[in-house]
């Protein structure tokens, strides 16, 4: 084998570590927990529950799935204001959550697309 080549394969093979690196490196942590954003689920000190939610949940103008859709939850995690109860919904309870979607709308976003272990989450204020 030439010594280009050898070269060619010896900067492939870095730049393919270099990518998984990248694709399978440590979760995103936070600063104050060291945990990945995506396990941590609680109501920090700003009074806001900040947890893992469902990519593409829709958040609405009431807490009813017949009220006008406001927009998306497009990222995880995602902060929410406070909680209160509308519908009935797949996740066996009617608590909703208040929050910015991701369009900068305010909408309700059904409990069964945020990720808490309990509903309401704990520490979380109802409004």
């Amino acid at each position: 084998m030439s010594a280009r080549k050898k070269i060619a394969l010896g900067l492939a093979a870095a730049a393919l570590a270099g990518g998984m690196a990248t694709v399978t490196g440590p979760a995103q942590a936070t600063p104050a927990t060291g945990k990945s954003a995506a396990a941590e689920c609680g109501v920090r000190a700003d009074g806001k529950l900040w947890c893992g939610n469902r990519v593409g949940a829709k958040g609405y103008e009431h807490r009813r799935y017949n009220s006008a859709v406001r927009g998306p939850l497009n990222t995880s995690p995602s902060w929410f204001q406070c909680w209160g109860r509308g519908d009935q919904h797949a996740g066996g309870n009617n608590v909703w959550y208040w929050t910015k979607l991701d369009n900068g709308q305010w909408g309700n976003v059904a409990a069964v697309d945020v990720h808490t272990s309990v509903d309401p989450a704990p520490g979380l204020r109802e409004c």
